[in-house]
């Protein structure tokens, strides 16, 4: 009999899974080729991973990172995800990483009195 212990075979699968997505996420990141950066989400989004585009939505701290602002004198803009500076990823609904975002502000000059 051996005394090596016993691998738990989900655990290290699990961990594996985990190596590989974080592989992906890096391999993604560096990217210059649009092929590339597709086939990697599709590869990612076959396993659960969700990429994460929040253009429109409200910015919202607990799940985006502020990279910036640009200014708008449109109203109803204000405080929403201009673009997505860097894409963000989640694992069947846990973040794994917040997108970097642009969030649209008012002009001062536009806003209304106080």
């Amino acid at each position: 009999m051996s005394n090596e212990p016993l691998v738990d075979p989900l655990g290290r699968a699990l961990a594996e899974r985990e190596t590989l997505i974080r592989l992906c996420m890096y391999a993604y990141d560096r990217a210059r080729s649009t092929g590339v950066t597709e086939r990697l989400e599709e590869g990612m989004s076959s396993i659960g991973v969700t990429a994460l585009r929040p253009r429109g939505e409200p910015f919202d701290p607990s799940r985006h990172e502020a990279g910036g602002t640009v200014h708008t004198a449109d109203h109803t803009l204000d405080g929403l995800i201009a673009e997505t500076e860097t894409l963000g990823f989640a694992d069947r609904g846990r973040m794994l990483r917040p997108p970097v975002v642009v969030v649209y502000r008012l002009d001062s000059a536009e806003a209304p009195p106080g």
